[in-house]
C-alpha cells in the first residue's frame, strides 16, 4: 500500500508541477527535473518501459521528444493479433531491451502524460538512451511535442540517421508512427 501512496504523491507533485510550468510558460531547460534512480523492468516497446524504484514502486514511463514504430498488439485473452504492427517496430522495441532492460537508469521526469505515464528522459551513465534511439533510427523525433533544450540534438540526430539510412530510414515507404496510429483509428483498428 506504501508504494500506492509513494505513485500517487509522485503524480500529484508532478501534475501540479507541470501544471504551473504549462501556466508560466517556462521553458524545459530552466524548470526543476525531478530524477529517479530506477531498474528497468519491463519493455513495452520502443519509446515505452516500465521502471521499479527502490521502494518497488512501478512507473510507466514514456520516452520524451521520440516516437518508436508501433509493435503488435496481442488480445491476452485469445493470443490473436488485435493491432498490426509497423515495419521495424519490433527491431525497435529490441534495440531498446538490449539497451536498458535490467538495468539501472536515471529518469528525468518532464510531464506526465493523458494515460498517466511519466514522460522522460532516459539516462544510462552519461548515454542519453531518448537520443541514441533517434540517432540509430530506431525512432523518430517526435517534432509535435519537442521543446528546447532539446530539440536541435534530437533533431539533428534524426537528420544523420536519414542520410545514413538506418533503421526506419531505411524503409522505401516509412509511415511515421503518429499517422499509422491515426489511420488505424480511422479504419476501425482501436
Amino acid at each position: 500500500m506504501r508504494s500506492k501512496t509513494f505513485q500517487v504523491r509522485i503524480f500529484l507533485f508532478l501534475f501540479l508541477f507541470t501544471g504551473l510550468l504549462a501556466f508560466l510558460d517556462i521553458p524545459v531547460s530552466q524548470a526543476d527535473v525531478r530524477t529517479v534512480t530506477s531498474t528497468v523492468t519491463k519493455v513495452s516497446d520502443g519509446d515505452s518501459i516500465q521502471i521499479t524504484t527502490a521502494e518497488q514502486t512501478k512507473l510507466k514511463v514514456r520516452l520524451y521528444g521520440i516516437d518508436a514504430p508501433e509493435t503488435p498488439k496481442i488480445n491476452h485473452r485469445t493470443g490473436q493479433v488485435s493491432k498490426p504492427g509497423q515495419p521495424h517496430g519490433e527491431e525497435s522495441w529490441k534495440a531498446l531491451e538490449n539497451k536498458i532492460m535490467g538495468k539501472q537508469v536515471k529518469l528525468e521526469i518532464l510531464d506526465i502524460d493523458k494515460y498517466r505515464r511519466m514522460v522522460g528522459m532516459i539516462w544510462l551513465d552519461d548515454q542519453n538512451i531518448n537520443l541514441e534511439m533517434v540517432r540509430e533510427g530506431f525512432a523518430e523525433a517526435f517534432i509535435e511535442y519537442l521543446k528546447p533544450p532539446y530539440r536541435t540534438q534530437f533533431l539533428n540526430a534524426e537528420r544523420e540517421a536519414k542520410s545514413a539510412r538506418r533503421g526506419v530510414w531505411s524503409l522505401p515507404d516509412y509511415e511515421r508512427p503518429r499517422t499509422f496510429r491515426k489511420r488505424l483509428k480511422v479504419s476501425g483498428g482501436e
